[in-house]
């Protein structure tokens, strides 16, 4: 059963690159803030590539006005995210987690088989807002859709 509304984000450690690769706990990203965290199949793939990733690249300072910061998830490692992150010209402040062993993804009972595709279990693409770890909104896209996780859905949602 995946998590839902007015439950709190699990604890889990993830990846992302900074300063070199840092271990991120959720708790110090989520906690005590406002965040949108968005979720893809894939790195380099072709929705999350030309879609999913590039409209919360147009769209991230309007998160920002709002107080709302943007965080990225993918069953990818982190040197993936980074070079995506590169590729896609993603803003400074938008967060590329990498969830390589899917522990958040299954902790949140979001996850994907895509094995049929050689992609083994992934992330399902999805969406949700959280304020202080809280999850307010989840949107869950189903297999094939991209809609109510797109960077322009959230912003009229929150």
């Amino acid at each position: 059963m995946s998590i839902q509304v007015g439950e709190r984000l699990p604890e889990v450690v993830l990846k992302r690159i900074n300063q070199g690769i840092e271990s991120v706990d959720t708790r110090a990203l989520f906690d005590g803030r406002k965040a949108v965290l968005f979720a893809v199949p894939g790195a380099f793939t072709p929705t999350c590539s030309e879609k999913h990733l590039p409209g919360f690249v147009q769209h991230f300072e309007d998160f920002r006005a709002k107080g709302i910061e943007v965080a990225c998830l993918a069953v990818n490692d982190p040197f993936v995210m980074q070079a995506w992150a590169q590729s896609q010209h993603v803003p400074d402040g938008m967060i590329m987690l990498s969830d390589g062993n899917g522990d958040l993804t299954r902790a949140l009972g979001l996850e994907l088989d895509a094995s049929a595709y050689g992609m083994g279990t992934r992330a399902k693409r999805f969406a949700l807002y959280a304020d202080d770890g809280v999850v307010k909104q989840l949107h869950v896209e189903e297999p094939g859709e991209y809609r109510v996780s797109s960077a322009e859905y959230m912003l009229e949602q929150v």
